[in-house]
């Protein structure tokens, strides 16, 4: 390890601060929604005027325009979903060109574009290996849709804005401190390019979000006071290994449950509920102190239960809890807290002290007003929308202060200490491997660039659960 070096258990102490500013999401006027009792909270003092943040316009289709070729980088479950979404949130787009590391992929997905879609996408426009991003960037699409393991996407987000193209980022858009840095970097160039960069923090696209957004600026809760954010659910899906896989195949085929390319699931899944505080409050943590453990997870080397404590800039606290274990309650949900009330996102209810409900959003009217309500296409309907009416849009650098406090929350956790926003945000922590070929050089110990990633003595390597399954880092 190289002397100066920050992993899970040692950390670089720096005054540094790098990224985002405290505040976030700012943009265009409002628009109008099902709002149910959206009288509620007139008598009461905003947190923001209207017109001085964003909210999306989301109707069912997008405008129609510009013909839009799309490239698709990443053709797994997720890169075939957003292709989808892309193709039904508009009329006059398409797919012309497929990248993925593995062969199987690329054509797996070509044959369902053209079963649904008959789309043929051409043996010449479909691009293999973990250099392939660029093929695709650099086939004459007008818009890259990235939906690859995270631990490449801002590598993949840096040459797309490069060369001028407009960006739909799957979440998370980074797994480590060096990746955060890249983000908010290339962001700039792109806000600088006036392109059009979207993320799939799909809660900022579903309508009953939009709406509990609108009434806490409008003061329905008063100031906000703190919160609490959980995405406990069961296991993801993993994959065995395979006879004829090598280490890196195996990592990448099963790359949700492993750090260096999810990021853990604080980072890969959590992030959309720490994203939804983000959002409604526009702040960012001074610290995180955190702990979780490993009790069931049968692949990788990351845990499966996360508690983190987030301190807030001023001084509010916000309690993030996560966990992907089978056979236990599940909630998936947001709860924060106001001086005059409060909001929970199950059923999208703002209670006032007492405990009375006082405003509850209304899912008949937006079933009548409303055909599309699927956030994962109406994000794609409003990233259309800006590209061909030639404004502007750029979340990534939002959504990576959202990323930033699930990798607090994963370094805290892992490492038993409090880390703070600064020295996280200047760690050289970078889980990019030094070697990328998949066959001879890429193994297991030579991912986050030599440091110390290896198989855990309890991961069989079979992808079977070893015994003394209570084993935690």
């Amino acid at each position: 390890m190289e002397k100066n070096s920050i992993n899970r258990r040692t950390f670089l102490k720096s005054s540094a601060l790098v990224g985002a500013a405290g505040m976030v999401g700012t943009g265009s006027a409002l628009t109008s929604c099902c709002s149910g009792n959206s009288g509620s909270s007139l008598a009461n003092k905003p947190l923001k005027e209207p017109g001085s943040y964003y909210v999306p316009e989301l109707p069912d289709m997008a405008k129609d325009g510009k013909e839009l070729k799309a490239g698709v980088i990443g053709c797994g479950g997720r890169g075939s979903g957003a292709a989808f979404n892309f193709l039904n949130a508009a009329k006059g787009v398409t797919i012309v060109a497929l990248a993925d590391t593995f062969k199987d992929r690329v054509d797996d997905l070509a044959g369902k574009l053209k079963a649904d879609k008959n789309i043929d996408i051409p043996e010449n426009m479909r691009f293999t290996g973990l250099d392939a991003y660029k093929s695709v960037i650099d086939s004459g699409v007008d818009v890259i849709l990235v939906a690859t393991p995270p631990l490449f996407r801002p590598i993949h987000f840096q040459y797309a804005v490069e060369k001028g193209k407009h960006c739909f980022l799957e979440k998370p858009i980074c797994v480590d401190p060096a990746g955060y840095r890249l983000i908010v970097a290339t962001a700039k160039q792109a806000a600088a390019k006036s392109l059009c960069v979207v993320t799939g923090t799909q809660r900022h696209h579903n309508r009953d979000y939009v709406e509990s957004y609108k009434q806490i600026m409008n003061g329905a809760i008063g100031e906000i006071t703190g919160g609490t954010v959980w995405w406990n659910g069961g296991m993801l899906w993993f994959r065995d290994r395979q006879p004829g896989w090598s280490d890196g195949e195996w990592m990448i085929r099963d790359w949700v449950n492993w750090i260096c390319l999810s990021g853990d699931h604080i980072v890969e899944q959590h992030v959309h509920n720490l994203d939804v505080w983000t959002w409604f409050t526009g702040l960012k943590p001074v610290s995180a102190t955190g702990f979780g453990s490993r009790q069931r997870r049968v692949t990788g080397d990351q845990f499966d239960n996360f508690s983190v404590d987030f301190e807030m800039e001023n001084g509010i606290h916000l309690h993030s809890m996560c966990r992907q274990i089978h056979g236990t309650p599940s909630n998936v949900s947001e709860f924060i807290q106001g001086t005059k009330g409060s909001w929970n996102s199950n059923g999208h209810i703002i209670k006032d002290l007492k405990g009375d409900e006082i405003w509850k959003y209304d899912y008949e009217a937006q079933n009548a007003q409303f055909k599309q309500s699927d956030p994962y296409t109406l994000e794609h309907v409003n990233w259309i929308n800006h590209i061909r009416s030639g404004k502007p849009i750029e979340q990534a650098s939002e959504t990576a202060v959202a990323n930033m406090y699930a990798i607090m929350g994963r370094e805290s956790a892992y490492t038993g200490k409090k880390i703070t926003w600064q020295e996280m945000t200047a760690s050289p922590l970078d889980l990019y491997p030094k070697d990328l070929d998949l066959v001879k050089k890429m193994d297991v110990q030579g991912f986050g660039s030599g440091k110390e990633y290896k198989l855990p003595d309890y991961i069989h390597i079979a992808g079977q659960p070893s015994p003394g399954s209570a084993q935690t880092r």
